[in-house]
């Protein structure tokens, strides 16, 4: 972390109060990290959020632009791939293709980003006592400013290539709020057990490699053979690709199955990734 963006850290930290009294270097209060409230240190994660978005593109010649052209490499690769070679028969497949690649890098970069949240600010970690989901969190919102950036951007190319602007757009919106609710629970599980176990993250990318061909990124999932479809259908990624598929490329709302399935999933993850993280974050201090 950089110097400047640590000593206003550790200022706005001093002027706080927490349940344990004020917030010293060290401090060895037991202040569950999820009795905390937000509010109390929302400038915090403003600024928390802020380091890691800059950080990501520091030293990068196109800056924000690669994560613009990143999509956009795939999507044509995809497209000549699937499309033209392999003949995949789906209506306006650049376009098909493209949204399910946004939802998807995500989900990807958001966990992946966040599984490293507690490892890479070790330093805040150990000095200065603050909730430690704070830190998990505000590095999924620095996920989800890029993503809502990566489409804001990119809407016009998406019209262009086929997307069908409505009124249902402004849902949107929300489908990203879903989609950061499951990054946020999975990243709290991951951001554990990757400072508990320094290897965990390679499962991870292993467990993504994977999960992007059980996903319906370059297929439809009309594909999927009856007997699995059911249990392929409560993924909720594919239930998320296939909401944002809805609204831009077919005008209509997603499913209620769509909407009750990611909504369960995320209940469930941020519960079991809030379990987790609690019961752990004494290792976490230890171990990082």
């Amino acid at each position: 972390m950089r110097d400047g963006h640590f000593s206003r850290l550790i200022k706005s930290f001093k002027k706080r109060k927490t349940l344990c009294g004020f917030v010293i270097p060290f401090c060895n209060c037991q202040e569950s990290p999820f009795t905390s409230s937000l509010g109390h240190y929302l400038d915090i994660v403003i600024v928390l959020a802020q380091k890691d978005f800059k950080v990501r593109y520091r030293n990068s010649f196109l800056g924000f632009f690669w994560s613009l052209l990143n999509p956009l490499a795939y999507m044509v690769i995809l497209t000549l791939v699937f499309s033209f070679l392999l003949r995949v028969q789906v209506q306006g497949f650049a376009a098909w293709v493209l949204v399910g690649i946004l939802v998807w890098r995500f989900f990807a970069l958001g966990t992946n980003q966040g599984l490293f949240s507690i490892i890479n600010n070790a330093s805040l970690v150990n000095k200065v006592y603050i909730p430690r989901y704070l830190i998990v969190l505000a590095s999924n919102l620095a996920s989800l400013l890029g993503a809502s950036l990566e489409l804001v951007v990119l809407f016009p190319l998406l019209i262009f290539l086929g997307a069908i602007p409505s009124l249902f757009v402004a849902i949107l919106p929300l489908i990203l709020l879903s989609e950061f609710s499951l990054v946020f629970g999975l990243s709290l599980a991951l951001s554990t057990l990757n400072v508990v176990y320094r290897d965990f993250y390679q499962l991870w990318d292993i467990a993504l490699q994977l999960g992007f061909f059980l996903s319906p990124i370059v297929y439809d999932s009309n594909l999927i053979p009856l007997r699995f479809r059911l249990i392929y259908s409560l993924n909720p990624v594919t239930r998320l690709i296939e909401s944002t598929r809805d609204i831009l490329l077919s005008n209509r709302v997603p499913t209620i199955f769509d909407a009750m399935t990611i909504a369960a999933s995320s209940v469930i993850l941020v519960g079991v990734g809030a379990v987790l993280f609690n019961h752990m974050q004494e290792r976490i201090a230890e171990e990082v």
